[in-house]
């Protein structure tokens, strides 16, 4: 028995014809205008390769005629989300999006091209080498987005005061008030400097520029704030805000980034996931921690160090054990770090049990 589809490459049809009892694997290298898709079967290896637009309904379409011997469809993570797993997944399809950081690399040199990506995805996926990730939920989604704009907001608004800054530096602005706390008052002082038409238009500019990103920064707080009285983040929040030095947006955070946090077994994988486990070295009897991975989640990571430095500050607890990394370590920042990795692995037992902080947690 042969079963028959006809996958697009490009504008031209052409047959793929699978046998009885073969089951095959999809790779797709995905792009905005175009998806590259490789089929692997588990009886003859590589069968055929196609492109076609990146409309997820066309290739659900050309799946369809073979559904009951496709086994798996996978594509890397990036920048075009989650839509065509969503879409193979409500047409009954097994698909999953890897983590590209996951997969293993070639030792054999060939050319880097969409082709060679989706074949290699597919191959590796039949040899079962790939790690797959979680793909959220759309309601999970859409709160992280509001997390990560506020971050990108607030990235905005330091890029903007550094450049206001550094204007006054390069022309020898004099300027008696403080612009470390960028009030009011501040910026009206800035406006009503003596300065040249031409510097005096630049810095209107920048200041106009900071100020329209300090609006926006106060929309995304409301945002946030408006977001953590929801009933799937409410109690939760406040569990993470009984940890001194974590405030609305590290908890936030903390529930955006880290979306089903009972999944995970044990505290190692809190860490790794995060990228503030440490590189370990064996050799025989031999053991050996080096730096921190950064292999895992960034936005998590900065928001947790952040934490962890307030954190110290305001917990005796937490400061003690601080202090004794610093001992063992003679390094400020890996003490912090560490201290990150512990407020990673306490926030994540503290959510998933439901259980306020206790100062002796910190120890």
């Amino acid at each position: 028995m042969t079963t028959h589809m006809k996958p697009t490459v490009g504008k031209k049809i052409k047959s793929l014809s699978l046998q009885a009892g073969e089951n095959v694997y999809l790779g797709v290298d995905v792009h905005r205008r175009s998806y590259s898709v490789a089929v692997w079967s588990d009886q003859r290896g590589l069968i055929s390769t196609w492109t076609q637009p990146a409309e997820p309904a066309l290739l659900v379409e050309k799946l369809t005629p073979i559904a009951g011997q496709v086994a798996w469809v996978v594509y890397e993570a990036g920048p075009t989300g989650y839509g065509l797993v969503r879409a193979l997944r409500a047409a009954g399809f097994k698909a999953d999006v890897i983590a590209t950081s996951k997969m293993l690399k070639s030792t054999a040199r060939e050319g880097k091209s969409d082709r060679v990506d989706c074949r290699r995805i597919a191959e590796h996926a039949a040899k079962g080498l790939l790690k797959i990730i979680r793909v959220p939920t759309e309601e999970e989604e859409h709160d992280r987005q509001v997390m990560r704009l506020r971050e990108q907001m607030v990235r905005k608004m330091r890029l903007a005061r550094q450049q206001i800054k550094s204007f006054l530096l390069v022309h020898g602005v004099a300027y008696e008030g403080s612009v470390k706390a960028w009030s009011e008052t501040g910026i009206k002082k800035l406006r009503e400097l003596e300065l040249p038409e031409a510097l005096r238009t630049c810095l209107n500019v920048l200041l106009d520029a900071e100020q329209q990103a300090r609006a926006q920064v106060a929309r995304m707080n409301e945002a946030v704030a408006k977001l953590m009285t929801t009933s799937r983040h409410k109690a939760k929040v406040k569990v993470l805000r009984s940890v001194p030095g974590v405030g609305p947006v590290t908890a936030m955070t903390f529930r955006t980034e880290l979306v089903a946090p009972e999944r995970f077994n044990e505290p190692g994988e809190i860490a790794k996931m995060i990228g503030l486990a440490p590189l370990v070295q064996e050799s025989g009897e031999r053991r050996r921690e080096g730096s921190i991975t950064k292999a895992g989640n960034w936005r998590l990571r900065t928001i947790l160090v952040e934490a962890a430095w307030r954190w110290v500050q305001k917990d005796e607890a937490a400061r003690q054990v601080y202090r004794r990394y610093i001992r063992n370590t003679g390094d400020v920042k890996k003490a912090i770090v560490a201290m990150a990795r512990k407020l990673a692995i306490l926030l994540w037992r503290m959510v998933t049990r439901e259980e306020m902080y206790r100062v002796r947690a910190a120890a």
